[in-house]
Order: C-alpha cells, then sequence, then structure tokens
C-alpha cells in the first residue's frame, strides 16, 4: 500500500486538481483536508467577495485588484487567470515552493486556465481532472447551491462545457460521484496512504 510521503525526502511533486465549475473540487478538497493533515492544500488568492461561510486566508486569500495586479507584476503568483469573465484568480508562489521544497505532499485546486499555466511553469506536477457523473448532474449542482443568479449560471455552465471537452489534456481524470471516494482516490493518485471515510484524523 502506497506510504505518505516524508517531510525529509527531498522536494516532493505538486498535484494540481482542476475540473468544471461545480464539479465539487472545494469538497473534494475540504474532505481530504479533514481526513488527511499532511496534505497542505495551497489557498489560492481572489479578487471575487466571499461567499457566506468562507474564511479569508482559510478558503481564499480575498486581496483587492490593486493588490492582485501588484503580485503579479512582481512574480509572485504562480499562475493567475479571469474566471468567468469577471474575477480574478492566482496560486501565491512562495507558500507553493516551500512546501515543495521541505516534501509536504501538495495539492492545488483551480480552474482549467491555472492548470494550463502550472503546466507550463511546472511540467513536472501532476495533473488531475475531477469530472462529475454527467452533465445533467453537474447542472443539478449548480443550480443547486444557489450562490448564483440566472444569468451567472449561464455563463459558467457556458465556461463548463469548454472545461469539460478539455480531461484529455490531464494524467488522471477522477468521476465525483461521491465526495470520500474521490478524495480517496486522490490522495491514492499522490501516493497517500488512504484514511477510513468515519475517520477524522484530527480526533
Amino acid at each position: 500500500m502506497p506510504q505518505p510521503a516524508a517531510a525529509d525526502n527531498g522536494p516532493a511533486r505538486l498535484t494540481v486538481l482542476a475540473g468544471p465549475t461545480a464539479v465539487g473540487k472545494g469538497t473534494v478538497s475540504a474532505d481530504i483536508r479533514a481526513r488527511y493533515p499532511d496534505v497542505w492544500l495551497s489557498v489560492s488568492a481572489t479578487t471575487r467577495s466571499a461567499r457566506p461561510g468562507e474564511v479569508d486566508g482559510v478558503h481564499y486569500h480575498f486581496v483587492p485588484t490593486h493588490e492582485f495586479d501588484r503580485m503579479v507584476a512582481d512574480g509572485e503568483m504562480l499562475e493567475s487567470a479571469v474566471v468567468h469573465g469577471m474575477n480574478r484568480y492566482g496560486t501565491p508562489r512562495g507558500p507553493v515552493e516551500e512546501k515543495l521544497a521541505a516534501g509536504v505532499p501538495a495539492l492545488l485546486e483551480i480552474d482549467l486556465q491555472g492548470a494550463r499555466q502550472v503546466r507550463e511553469a511546472m511540467p513536472e506536477a501532476r495533473f488531475v481532472f475531477l469530472a462529475p457523473p454527467s452533465w445533467d448532474e453537474l447542472v443539478r449542482r449548480l443550480v443547486g447551491r444557489g450562490t448564483e443568479d440566472a444569468e451567472e449560471r449561464e455563463r459558467r455552465l457556458a465556461t463548463a462545457r469548454v472545461e469539460m471537452a478539455a480531461a484529455s489534456e490531464f494524467d488522471h481524470v477522477i468521476v465525483n460521484d461521491e465526495v470520500h471516494r474521490a478524495a480517496d482516490e486522490l490522495v491514492s493518485v499522490m501516493g497517500i496512504e488512504r484514511v477510513p471515510a468515519g475517520l477524522d484524523t484530527h480526533d
């Protein structure tokens, strides 16, 4: 059985998780955060406002546009992109490089545009595409979460159609039919021993 990566094994390999909007990337990442504390999850920066329940520095670094622009100009972003034609997202480079150098398994959850930029910057990274069980299920999830108005949903679904066609660009495709199962498959791809779904390692 694969063993967890040790912190003294030298540089680790970054794992990039991407997929269409509403596929559940954040939910799978949260499950990994709860059950696999040895995995470090990169926190992206964004210019959008926080949604209800989101915490600055935990879910995202919420930054004003002028600060985001400065970080890009100063080379502090591993990748950055405009998502859904509106808000900007990016990955601060420093924390990722520090964790990898320390041998810590690192997971980066981003959009398709960002994943392509990371491939250019770190081609040695592992790229995983999270797919929905079906297109109808993806639409149901997007509508069901109720965080966007009708216009925004249509914009996100238009983006999702393009993103779904990019699955072949990735090293692995994982179907998010059940959160614990998808999370366990992802950590197995990362070479980390699975934890039973009912066990929270923080207890």
